[in-house]
């Protein structure tokens, strides 16, 4: 079976308070909206998933549970490793995705996923928004195979787009 890894930017996040660490930061009220309404978006495509893995900084674990919520699961996997990570450390927390997943949801951080989409494949993505989401498939059954220019976009989604089914 093919692998698919879907990277799902947080939602927008409160600069409210600004003696917060970065780590800290919540979700605003959009981020309270968009990430719940992109769940239903991906629920509406039919698309099932094996895995969610998460950041564990506030805004991204707040965006992971929205999705857990619409999925009803309360199963989500964080990986310090994905907090401000680059493009090898991200590729490292894929390659060492359970192989027994095929559909894994991953919630992050920009820049770090947006050059991730661009290096893994052949999207030419100049910016994950919040609450952005993009899946990529690879032909593999094997999430250590994974790496630069392996995938294929499957779709690319975010709250402002017009095109969503």
């Amino acid at each position: 079976m093919a692998k698919e890894l879907l990277l799902v930017r947080h939602g927008k996040s409160d600069w409210g308070n600004l003696t917060l660490k970065d780590f800290d930061r919540p979700l605003n009220k959009r981020g309270k909206e968009n990430a719940p309404e992109m769940a239903e978006r991906l629920l509406s495509r039919g698309l099932k998933f094996d895995l969610m893995v998460s950041s564990p900084a506030k805004r991204a674990k707040s965006t992971a549970k929205y999705f857990a919520e619409a999925y009803q699961t309360d199963h989500i996997q964080y990986e310090e490793a994905i907090y401000e990570a680059n493009t090898s450390a991200l590729l490292s927390v894929v390659n060492g995705l359970d192989n027994a997943a095929d559909r894994v949801i991953m919630f992050g951080h920009n820049p770090g996923f947006t050059d991730f989409a661009n290096e893994l494949s052949n999207a030419n993505i100049y910016n994950i928004p919040t609450a952005g989401m993009v899946l990529i498939s690879f032909p593999f059954d094997s999430w250590e195979l994974v790496s630069g220019g392996t995938g294929d976009l499957v779709f690319f989604d975010y709250p402002k787009n017009s095109d969503e089914i």
